[in-house]
């Protein structure tokens, strides 16, 4: 059986690397936007960003593509999936630093 690019997609990725402080939220947002997709992104304590992208399978996978590079001052050391399934509200948001981990 073969899945269709419109088949939604809904992942929870971890970025690792220098990613904080170098604008990777803000254009997380501005791409994520671009691709129509919804869900969030925000910085965690542990230096990392975690984000939730859901939307068409392609544009899902085009931004987990666009995610290992990052913005031109990220240096981004892995891009990891750590869930799937689910959706997130509509619309794209920026949220406030997760503290608690």
């Amino acid at each position: 059986m073969t899945q269709s690019n419109n088949e939604r997609r809904t992942v929870t990725v971890r970025i690792e690397g220098r990613v904080q402080g170098v604008y990777f939220r803000a254009w997380t947002y501005d791409t994520a936007c671009s691709l129509g997709l919804d869900g969030w992104v925000r910085n965690a304590s542990d230096g990392s960003v975690e984000a939730v992208f859901s939307g068409p399978r392609a544009a899902v996978d085009d931004m987990l593509k666009r995610c290992a590079k990052g913005p031109p001052d990220a240096q981004v050391t892995a891009v990891t999936i750590t869930d799937e399934g689910g959706a997130p509200p509509s619309g794209f948001k920026v949220l406030a630093t997760d503290r608690w981990r």
